[in-house]
Parts: structure tokens; C-alpha cells; sequence
């Protein structure tokens, strides 16, 4: 059976995170995820996960300096010190509470200077990660979301991957970021299958439940299953409302 992953960032995001977790077991969801959990205890964290048998696949590096409109600082050139400080935080709040990966943030930049910053920077989180056993994800994001981000496509996180060549470099597959951007979902899940690491989902345009909008998840979860990917794919969707009301795609989706 499909196993699905709440993504905590956007699903009960008005609970306090160990709340959550509770909320997604009682909803069967198979694993969790979560954006910044950095205000809760990892402690915390990782007696709910305990308690409700569930596990953390994943969370992300700090974006910054919010107020002043940062999004993550791997790709900023000037601020190594700063994105590798937010990176080492990543990886110490995974690994005390079980996760498997961490998304390492590029944030707003382009050009030469913020790509070989990036390189440098997914370098030392690869190389401090294995020592967790961690795998490190990048994620391309969408240009109406997050205009001016510097990772925007699969084709730039593929050459990324290809370059760095290290095992634990994934990409984060978000099928409402990548629809936005290219398009053809099939045939670039099916062609970047070796490098994906995690795969998110939420309808698209409008970033709601995966029952509604222009992807036919039920044919794109058929297609993961063909493939042979068997991990939790990650529901990271804003629901219109209370989250419990918009689960009704689950029974329908889990094949």
C-alpha cells in the first residue's frame, strides 16, 4: 500500500509540533516532515515520534534573516560562515530526532559567484552529513513563489548533483514546484529517478489538496509505483481550512 508523509510545515500547522505529530498518526499518515522545527525541543520531537511509532524523513535549513527576506543562504556568496552555521544546526536537530535528510536551502541569488558558493557549500554538507548517515536534498522552487531563488529547475539541480558526485546529494522532487516550472512530470520523474531523494506532492496552481487543480495524481503516484520508488511521498499542501477536512484524498490515493 502507498505510504504518505505529512509535511508539518503546511498540515496542523497551528498545533504545537509534538501535537501535530499526534494529529498525523491519528490521521494514518506513515511518517512525518517538517520546515523548521528549530523552536521545539528536538527532545520533544523525538519522544512524540516515539510515542505515535511514527519517524521524521525530513526538515530544512534555516532561511535566514526572515524579516529581511532571506530564504535560505547556501548560494549567497559572502555568508559560508552563515549557511554552514545553519546547515551544522540542520543536521544536530536531524540526528536527535532519527531523520534521514535534510533540505540544504540555496536562497536568493544568481550567477556565477552564487553557483560556485552553492557547490562549496553542498560540499560541506555532504561530507558532514554522511557522518549522521544523512542524505542532503536540494529542491528546486517555483519563480512565482519564490521569485529570484536560485535553484528554479530539475535540469539545474541535475548538473549540481552530477558535478558535486557525491552519494548522499538528492534531489527533492516537488511535483507542484516542478509543474509550475516544466511540466512533463512523467517523463522527468521517470528520467531523474537515480538522483531523487524525496518526492513532494500538492495540487497545482494552487498549492491545495492533491484532488483538485491540473495534476492527475492518481496517474503520477501509478507511475511512482511502476518505477519501483517505494518511499512515503511527502503531502506538502496548504489546506483550504481545517487540515482534518482535507483529507479525503487519502483512501482515494494510497492505490
Amino acid at each position: 500500500m502507498r505510504q504518505f508523509s505529512a509535511n508539518l510545515g503546511f498540515l496542523w500547522n497551528d498545533l504545537p509540533l509534538p501535537d501535530a505529530i499526534h494529529a498525523a498518526k491519528r490521521a494514518r499518515f506513515d511518517a512525518v516532515e517538517c520546515h523548521w522545527p528549530y523552536d521545539t525541543p528536538s527532545e520533544d520531537v523525538k519522544a512524540a515520534l516515539k510515542t505515535h511509532g511514527l519517524r521524521m524523513l525530513g526538515l530544512n535549513t534555516s532561511r535566514g534573516d526572515v524579516s529581511a527576506g532571506e530564504n535560505g543562504l547556501s548560494a549567497l556568496p559572502g555568508r559560508d560562515a552563515d549557511a554552514r552555521a545553519a546547515i551544522d544546526e540542520a543536521l544536530k536537530y536531524a540526528s536527535d530526532v532519527g531523520a534521514g535528510a535534510v533540505h540544504v536551502m540555496a536562497g536568493f541569488s544568481a550567477g556565477d559567484a552564487a553557483r560556485s558558493t552553492f557547490i562549496r557549500n553542498l560540499d560541506y554538507a555532504t561530507e558532514q552529513g554522511a557522518k549522521h548517515s544523512i542524505t542532503i536534498l536540494i529542491e528546486p522552487l517555483n519563480g512565482y513563489d519564490a521569485p529570484g531563488y536560485f535553484l528554479q529547475t530539475t535540469d539545474q539541480a541535475a548538473s549540481l548533483i552530477r558535478e558535486i558526485d557525491r552519494p548522499n546529494l538528492k534531489l527533492m522532487f516537488d511535483c507542484y514546484h516542478v509543474q509550475l516550472m516544466e511540466g512533463d512530470l512523467s517523463h522527468r520523474m521517470e528520467n531523474l529517478l537515480p538522483i531523487i531523494g524525496h518526492i513532494q506532492f500538492a495540487s497545482a496552481p494552487d498549492r491545495g489538496p492533491p484532488d483538485g487543480g491540473e495534476i492527475n495524481f492518481a496517474h503520477v503516484f501509478d507511475l511512482i509505483d511502476e518505477l519501483g520508488y517505494d518511499k512515503p511521498l511527502g503531502a506538502e499542501y496548504k489546506p483550504k481550512g481545517p487540515t482534518d477536512a482535507s483529507l479525503k484524498w487519502m483512501d482515494r490515493l494510497r492505490g
